[in-house]
């Protein structure tokens, strides 16, 4: 229960962080952090989480870097549903927060997009759904090599938060522009949620291409670059 409530809590603070850092800061009148802002805070999100809690559950916070983990052989597979569960519940926990917050503006008229990612209409900068397809998969196939790579034994110890953080900050900044940058399923779903238009209908993308990258990354890792 603690490693639960550990994934609980750091994707949590991935979506309430990332996804805030979005929804009220990205476009602030004249102060707005942008792009590289947000990328930032979805980076550090991850940073902070995982040097607080990672020693407890190994700091997921995703469902595609558990499922690639497992396939990487670093996770044993009894425990992926209960991690992945934990990690959906956190992830519309901070939706439900977020929305609250949001709702609560001075003349709220609805939560618009809500840093929800989609593709065609819905793509930031209109990219179609085979570039989000290709961009979500890439992306989280170089995010599992990095995370399975900075947690080798070989590795100093201690700094893989700081490369996961990076990685996924350097991420951001690709893929914002053409998706609203996923690479996480339960990020993905809890947004969706709660976004005005067509954005559930396009969840499934979103949760596919993450994990056929994780999958990827995991077995590029084990098969390639495990055994000296």
């Amino acid at each position: 229960m603690k490693k639960l409530f550990a994934e609980f809590l750091g994707t949590f603070w991935l979506v309430f962080g990332g996804c805030g850092s979005a929804i009220f800061a990205a476009a602030f009148p004249e102060l707005g952090i942008g792009f590289l802002g947000v990328a930032l805070a979805f980076g550090l999100t991850v940073l902070t989480m995982a040097f607080a809690v990672g020693h407890i559950s190994g700091g997921h916070f995703n469902p595609a870097v558990s499922i690639g983990l497992w396939v990487g052989g670093k996770f044993d597979a009894k425990n992926v549903l209960g991690y992945v569960i934990a990690q959906i519940i956190g992830a519309i926990a901070a939706a439900s927060v977020l929305y609250l917050i949001v709702s609560g503006k001075s003349g709220f008229d609805g939560v618009g997009g809500f840093a929800a990612n989609g593709y065609d209409e819905l793509s930031p900068s209109g990219f179609t759904m085979m570039s989000a397809l290709i961009v979500e998969v890439v992306l989280t196939a170089f995010f599992l090599i990095v995370i399975l790579g900075s947690t080798n034994f070989r590795v100093p110890k201690g700094f893989a938060p700081i490369a996961i953080g990076l990685a996924l900050t350097l991420i951001h900044l690709i893929s914002i522009p053409i998706t609203n940058t996923s690479v996480n399923p339960a990020r993905s779903l809890s947004q969706a949620i709660f976004a005005e238009g067509a954005y559930f209908s396009q969840v499934w993308l979103f949760c596919v291409a993450p994990i056929l990258g994780a999958v990827i990354g995991g077995v590029i890792h084990k098969t390639l670059f495990e055994k000296e």
